[in-house]
């Protein structure tokens, strides 16, 4: 992998490159401008190389973020799913309490409710049908899941200000609890870290811009835009748009984490007038990234093995895990038009059997914990499964949670052309009921592609390769299956 510029200006690339553990170090360098100070002196000292070796051994963008597990993180397989439907906006075609519609509203004047002709659009709402009683009403904000199962900390700003953020594929948005919110928000959420931008000696309000997310729940939050330097374990991202969060509703203060940070792509940033860049985005038109260093994985774990650790790379991939793997990362092509991480995904297997997608493509996302297929791959992973049924009060499909790995199917997704199968210990994703489990793949109603979350991700090493527009993954394979909920 080619790392940073020589002295003398020529690329160096990893036969120059010595490793030991973690560490990388360059025989012969400079350091690179994307690398902080305080990385570069904390890694050198990791390395027990004198000072005067500064240049020639420098840890090359070793930039390995460990997730922080949420210990709030409390799983529901029915407000995830409530969270996806909110997320992408699809309309359910299996019965339960939770429907998107669609309902025709029209401007008011300013300063009234009143409606004026003329301006009328379609506005997509969540409702919920009330089991006893047959209301219909809107979605209180504790039925949606919320909050993130992983967070990870970013340095924003000079000096850095530390948030944990919630790192998602699946987004494009980095947006941050900030001190513009109002005092009674943030005096009722003194968890969160806070950005001040008065803080900052290199943050720069950026007049004019603005942002604003909402869903059909009616949960939003919004704010003012700004540019600063973002520390993403040691890389450093200069001038990148950082969103100032000052209204915030209910929902969005529900969670553990201090904000979020897109990691798909600008077609679906929020930032008005004109969408702005994401980070890594910005990180490969910096000149000092070479081409090979424009990208990050990922490496999730199931929350039942406490001795393995979740992070994210940014610039370099983890080879120990590829050799572990035995094979080598198979990459496929990505479409990112929609501003996703979306791919071919033309088949899937249950039990060896070979179910034909034809045309059918994929998103990766790292922000969603279940995966969700077609109707006809769901109801074939469930009726392999003794006992497992489409529950209408939970909204999706469940099995017995005494099934014994050996009674659960062997289930695979297409990434290109090779297939990946998902971890026995992923098919259930929480309790659902007293002796039943939520599947962790459930339906993706109206939507005309798969959504691969972390029920998905968590069976593979994934590499987002931004430079070249391409996805890859190696197959990691689990010697213990816990199927503990």
């Amino acid at each position: 992998m080619v790392v940073c510029r020589a002295a003398g200006g020529d690329l160096v690339d990893r036969h120059d490159v010595s490793a030991s553990g973690s560490l990388a170090v360059l025989k012969a360098g400079v350091v690179p401008s994307f690398l902080s100070p305080q990385f570069f002196s904390e890694h050198l000292q990791e390395s027990h190389l004198p000072i005067e070796h500064s240049l020639l051994h420098l840890p090359i963008m070793a930039t390995k973020i460990k997730l922080i597990p949420n210990l709030n993180f409390k799983r529901s397989g029915t407000k995830s799913y409530v969270h996806m439907m909110r997320k992408y906006r699809f309309k359910p075609t299996k019965p339960g309490p939770y429907t998107l519609s669609s309902t025709l509203q029209q401007t008011g004047r300013p300063y009234t409710d009143k409606a004026v002709g003329g301006r009328a659009h379609i506005r997509q709402v969540m409702r919920k049908t009330t089991s006893a009683s047959g209301e219909v009403g809107e979605v209180p904000a504790e039925d949606v899941q919320n909050d993130s199962e992983y967070l990870a900390t970013v340095g924003i700003g000079t000096p850095a200000q530390n948030l944990k953020l919630d790192f998602d594929t699946g987004s494009a948005d980095l947006w941050v609890w900030s001190t513009k919110l109002p005092s009674t928000i943030l005096s009722e959420n003194k968890t969160h870290a806070v950005f001040n931008p008065s803080d900052s000696s290199t943050f720069k309000t950026q007049e004019g811009e603005s942002w604003q997310i909402s869903y059909g729940d009616g949960s939003s939050a919004s704010g003012s835009v700004g540019t600063d330097d973002v520390n993403i374990g040691g890389l450093v991202v200069k001038n990148q748009a950082v969103e100032l969060a000052e209204k915030m509703s209910t929902a969005f203060a529900q969670g553990e984490g201090d904000g979020l940070l897109g990691l798909a792509f600008s077609n679906i940033n929020t930032v008005q007038p004109k969408s702005v860049k994401t980070p890594v985005e910005n990180m490969i038109l910096q000149d000092d990234i070479p081409k090979s260093a424009e990208l990050f994985t990922a490496k999730l774990d199931t929350w039942r093995d406490t001795d393995e650790e979740s992070f994210y790379t940014f610039g370099y991939i983890d080879q120990d895990l590829v050799t572990a793997a035995g094979e080598d990362i198979s990459y496929t092509p990505i479409d990112n038009s929609q501003g996703f991480w979306l791919f071919n995904s033309t088949s899937a297997m249950v039990n060896g059997q070979t179910i034909n997608r034809s045309g059918n493509t994929a998103i990766a996302d790292t922000g969603t914990t279940l995966a969700l297929v077609d109707d006809e791959t769901c109801e074939a992973i469930y009726g392999a499964i003794e006992g497992a049924y489409y529950d209408e009060e939970v909204q999706g499909y469940i099995y017995p949670s005494s099934t014994s790995s050996d009674n659960l199917p062997v289930v695979s997704f297409a990434v290109g052309d090779k297939q990946f199968v998902v971890q026995k210990e992923d098919l259930a994703y929480t309790e659902a009921k007293t002796g039943y489990v939520y599947g962790g793949i459930q339906s993706r109603g109206s939507m005309d592609m798969d959504i691969l979350g972390d029920t998905f991700l968590k069976s593979i090493y994934a590499v987002f390769d931004v430079g070249n527009l391409r996805f890859g993954a190696v197959q990691r394979e689990e010697l213990r299956q816990s199927l503990a909920q």
